[in-house]
């Protein structure tokens, strides 16, 4: 067995830590940074006690608050442009997954020029990006202990992806507080974007068994959790083990891929603009139980984990694991793939081919082909869950 492990990110978790954030950028003789967030963070007054704490370490600071759901090449672009001469020495973001994803994607800009287009791929990037630090507010990406930045191609309409372990963050502030505000509806979406990325880092064939061992704990908090986070009048606990468990999610399928699930939300996120946790929810199940079959042992371990009574056979266990992941994105209000704004399936060919060109198809458990591709995306259009046969 052949595999490596990386984690550049020091992970610092307590109640309150963005009232200290400026300590920790002082700590790294950040004197100057660019702050990247979105206007919803800014406009909800999420950045005030971040804003004092700088303002007492004397870290003075730029601003870019035009981060947008799917992050585009065009912003990313744009924000580079922006600050390009204004001395700016580390990165500050505080958001989702798109505003960390910019972040990563303008740390390459702000010390190596030219377009984020230019840097697809693996450590295409010369000269060493910027440091980040960051402060996620959602429990779901993982985005804050990766090495990966999506970032959507606007002219070809599809997500390309940046790896470079250098736009890992230096070091990700985990503040419950933060979480305690979100809508319900984002809290959703992007929880089960953390369960996928758990449940893909486990059944993908480049698992390892160090990510096993975290991905499966992850499901485990995740599947205990997130619904209580959600709509719990009491919890706190329950928004702390989604942390928790989103960043460990994070570094699972960061050292060891994602799969189909990802490829269709990808390609659906770049064509309709669809929020990546939604897409994720949406095809979770499909997906899941279109690959169970190439390894039902690691299927039902799924299952297991959710909490699937463990007495129950492999086969047995899957099918009901199917079954859990539909009737949860069903208790979270996950809008149908027939519900999606702009979904045509006249595009449909156009998406299979695109998920079977994405970086991570080739590590899905089952080989795929269009076809395939083509009939989930029918069969979540249609919404016919067929019968599972037990064997």
């Amino acid at each position: 067995m052949n595999f490596q492990f990386l984690l550049t990110t020091k992970v610092i978790m307590k109640k309150g830590i963005r009232l200290e954030t400026g300590k920790y950028l002082k700590e790294n003789s950040l004197q100057h940074v660019l702050i990247i967030t979105d206007k919803g963070i800014k406009n909800a007054g999420l950045l005030e006690d971040v804003y004092t704490s700088l303002k007492k370490n004397n870290v003075t600071f730029d601003e870019f608050y035009e981060v947008k759901p799917n992050p585009r090449d065009t912003d990313c672009d744009s924000a580079a442009n922006q600050f390009r001469d204004k001395k700016i020495d580390g990165i500050l973001t505080i958001g989702g997954g798109s505003a960390i994803d910019t972040a990563k994607a303008v740390s390459i800009l702000l010390t190596n020029g030219g377009t984020i287009k230019d840097y697809e791929g693996i450590s295409v990037a010369t000269n060493e990006p910027l440091p980040i630090i960051c402060i996620p507010t959602t429990a779901g990406t993982g985005s804050e202990v990766t090495f990966w930045s999506i970032i959507t191609d606007t002219k070809n309409e599809y997500k390309m992806a940046i790896g470079d372990s250098r736009i890992a963050p230096k070091i990700a502030l985990l503040d419950t507080e933060l979480t305690a505000s979100l809508p319900a509806s984002i809290a959703a979406s992007t929880g089960m974007d953390a369960l996928t990325h758990a449940i893909e880092a486990y059944t993908c064939k480049v698992a390892n068994p160090i990510t096993d061992g975290m991905a499966l704990h992850a499901i485990r908090l995740i599947s205990e959790n997130l619904v209580e986070a959600i709509y719990g009048n009491n919890n706190e606990n329950a928004r702390q083990n989604m942390l928790i468990g989103s960043l460990i999610a994070g570094i699972a399928f960061g050292n060891s891929d994602t799969a189909s699930v990802h490829c269709l939300s990808e390609a659906i996120g770049g064509l309709y603009d669809t929020p990546h946790g939604v897409a994720n929810a949406i095809f979770l199940p499909y997906v899941f139980k279109h690959n169970m079959d190439a390894d039902i042992k690691k299927h039902a371990e799924v299952g297991y984990a959710m909490g699937i009574d463990p007495r129950l056979p492999y086969a047995k266990a899957s099918q009901e694991s199917v079954k859990m992941l539909f009737k949860l994105s069903e208790r979270l209000n996950i809008p149908k793939f027939s519900e999606i704004n702009h979904v045509n399936p006249k595009d449909f060919l156009q998406l299979a081919k695109k998920s079977l060109n994405n970086f991570s198809n080739p590590d899905n458990v089952k080989e795929m082909s269009v076809k395939d591709y083509l009939e989930i995306l029918e069969g979540a259009y249609t919404g016919i869950e067929e019968e599972l046969p037990i064997n």
